[in-house]
């Protein structure tokens, strides 16, 4: 390891021809897999020149080497990165230091966990133990091993034990950024897809999603143990002072990298948040092999009898866990790697799987034409179990996916007439049973008056609502119910969810109120989870209070909380999907919505790749109107549907490179105040009004 170290610091100090990767001043990807911390940010204790050991940016060299000095006892000198970042951690001494003397390390990812005595947790209860090292004769680096990996942190202390000892010189401290395994040195940041508008707190969040999937794409062999899982509880009364081991050396799949949930803590595959990550990365990175070794993970896991697929990958799944809802995600994640893979091969080896996984969906459908939930795991939220909305709403998803998967794979002898005839039944058992039309939302179930976030946004986003009016009026009463810190989630008591308040985002545009989205993504996201000072701003949180506390209500152990959550990122593929307009209907887009909601922005430019080329979109509105436009690769076949409101003559589809009009619409009396193009084909359009 410290030879390959050494190398990218010979490498780093050259310069490189970089490929023009568009708006790269947002990409948080360091060019250099050799880091630097970029201020010291406290110091306790006897420590001189700590400064030496820090960097004009995270990925460049000194600014002036020279030696930071511990002396005597309980000498702490804590650095920042400037952002939350991973991998191993490299110390030089001088040779003059103290032989015999202890020099340790600990990590934050937030400002409110750094401490001289622990890092912040992984565990339910207490600190992760401090990473000591001994400092012998003749030895100058001293390397973090291979199961010490440190997936998130943003602040890394250097620290001595409270004793008296000789000094210490540091001459560097280098962290080896370690996620992304699987791309090449000079190839961090390269994006294929991009994004821009006139708001540059939406541009923000849009690229810090995609910096928080970067970090959880990591190493298959460095995910978590989970040593202490069942042992260490938040039921523990150890003093806070005490520390726990810690140890990322797991294997969870067989692959060369894959997308979990969390950096620091839940290195593990989890199908749920892969429905919000996977999307995310596929408009960003594009690294879709990660995508689907973690699909393949989890299938390779399905039990053989019933069809039942994990809740989460190993070492986790062993403990044996059913959850109605991730058993879905792990279908939903199938579909999902097909939209931006193309890859029917793919889908076709894993399809009769999917069809038992379904059947046992099915079987859990009761004579009120829902299912019936028996078991409570789901996103840790509070109630799960009976006619649940969400698990029924995601049910009714996913029956409707499975139906269009078997007409892409032209299986006629998949029980599709079946599977119709189970959505149809739920959606009219769910608006019959659960929905509450004094407050324009759904109950959680019969026997309750909570509402949740979840159940409700999935609702929406499932089309399980009965009308555009109806979805209107339940994206109305969630935003009603927002706080100063963002969506709520009754269903896990005071808590933010960013992992839901996703499908929330998804579920505005959806009916149709894209102010309401956008509102939400910079108050919530940009506002709150990148610029408050708690934050790491560059990734996001794992979920928090809605009084705004780091307190996520699951949890008793706060320290414990993710800051690098890719359940966290679905701003990133909404405002892609929506703001942008650019959506996949079959396989790698081979048909395709180009449907822009700009809502109170006015500029935009987007795009991102697929097996079948590059689809993007632009446009620019004025008070007097503005023009779209749209390009997607030749071979491809789609349909334009633009808000043109307010203005009168006629709409053009103009060829961009000819300028000849190819088709045009009155914009008296359209529908629901869109104008409709179909049947366009790939290449590069411009749309507008007359």
């Amino acid at each position: 390891m410290l030879v390959a170290l050494l190398r990218r610091i010979a490498i780093a100090v050259l310069p490189a021809a970089v490929a023009a990767i568009p708006y790269s001043e947002y990409v948080l990807e360091p060019s250099s897999r050799t880091l630097h911390p970029v201020s010291v940010y406290n110091v306790n204790g006897t420590v001189t020149g700590a400064e030496s050991l820090t960097a004009p940016s995270f990925d460049s060299s000194l600014s002036a080497p020279g030696a930071a000095t511990f002396s005597g006892s309980g000498s702490n000198a804590t650095f920042d990165y400037g952002q939350n970042i991973g991998g191993w951690v490299h110390i030089h001494v001088d040779p003059s230091s103290s032989a015999g003397s202890q020099i340790g390390l600990t990590f934050s990812e937030s400002s409110l966990w750094i401490a001289g005595y622990g890092s912040d947790a992984t565990a339910d209860h207490g600190l992760d133990a401090i990473l000591w090292f001994t400092i012998e004769e003749g030895q100058q680096w001293y390397n973090v091993s291979h199961e010490y990996q440190r997936g998130g942190f943003r602040y890394l202390s250097l620290v001595t034990p409270l004793k008296e000892q000789g000094d210490i010189k540091v001459v560097d401290l280098i962290t080896e950024f370690s996620p992304m395994p699987q791309i090449a040195d000079d190839k961090l940041g390269e994006y294929t897809g991009w994004f821009h508008t006139d708001d540059d707190r939406v541009n923000r969040v849009w690229y810090a999603g995609a910096y928080t999937n970067s970090l959880c794409t990591i190493d298959p062999k460095t995910g978590n143990s989970l040593v202490h899982l069942g042992n260490v509880t938040s039921t523990d009364t150890f003093p806070e002072t005490d520390t726990v081991t810690w140890y990322n050396n797991y294997t969870i799949a067989n692959s060369t990298a894959v997308l979990t949930d969390g950096a620091k803590r839940d290195r593990l595959i989890w199908p749920g948040d892969i429905a919000i990550s996977g999307p995310s990365v596929a408009v960003s990175t594009s690294d879709l092999d990660s995508i689907r070794d973690s699909i393949t993970a989890m299938f390779n896991l399905q039990n053989a009898t019933t069809g039942a697929l994990p809740y989460a990958g190993v070492p986790f799944a062993y403990m044996g866990i059913f959850s109605f809802t991730y058993h879905l995600y792990s279908l939903i994640d199938l579909s999902i790697y097909l939209q931006y893979s193309g890859s029917v091969s793919y889908v076709k080896s894993h399809w009769a799987g999917y069809k038992r996984a379904l059947a046992y969906s099915l079987s859990f459908i009761d004579s009120s034409g829902l299912a019936n939930v028996t078991t409570p795991n789901d996103w840790l939220r509070f109630g799960m179990g009976g006619h649940n909305i969400e698990a029924n709403a995601i049910l009714y998803y996913t029956l409707n996916q499975a139906i269009s998967l078997a007409s892409t794979l032209n299986d006629s002898s998949a029980p599709t007439s079946n599977w119709t005839a189970s959505a149809a039944g739920i959606k009219s058992a769910a608006n019959d049973l659960l929905w509450d039309a004094s407050a324009s939302l759904y109950r959680d179930n019969e026997t309750t008056t909570l509402r949740p976030q979840d159940g409700n946004a999935w609702a929406i986003r499932s089309n399980l609502t009965l009308s555009s009016a109806q979805s209107q009026a339940v994206s109305q009463a969630l935003s009603d119910r927002w706080g100063p810190y963002g969506a709520p989630a009754p269903e896990a008591g005071a808590t933010v969810s960013p992992f839901i308040s996703g499908f929330e985002l998804e579920a505005h545009y959806e009916a149709g109120a894209p102010d309401k989205a956008l509102e939400l993504v910079r108050f919530m996201w940009a506002d709150f989870m990148l610029d408050d000072p708690r934050m790491t701003k560059s990734t996001f949180i794992e979920g928090y209070s809605t009084n705004g506390e780091l307190h996520y209500a699951p949890y008793t152990n706060d320290p414990r909380v993710s800051h690098a959550h890719g359940w966290a990122t679905g701003s990133t593929s909404t405002l892609m999907m929506y703001a942008a307009g650019l959506q996949l209907i079959g396989p790698a887009g081979k048909t395709w919505l180009y449907a822009p909601q700009p809502g109170n922005l006015t500029s935009m430019d987007a795009g991102f790749s697929t097996t079948l080329g590059t689809f993007s979109s632009k446009y620019n509105i004025t008070s007097t109107g503005g023009s779209f436009e749209v390009c997607a690769p030749e071979g491809t076949k789609g349909s334009v549907r633009i808000a043109l409101t307010g203005q009168s003559g006629s709409a053009g589809l103009y060829d961009k490179k000819s300028g000849k009009a190819m088709q045009k619409r009155s914009l008296s009396g359209i529908s629901n105040g869109h104008v409709e193009f179909n049947e366009v084909k790939g290449g590069e359009w411009v749309i507008k009004a007359e």
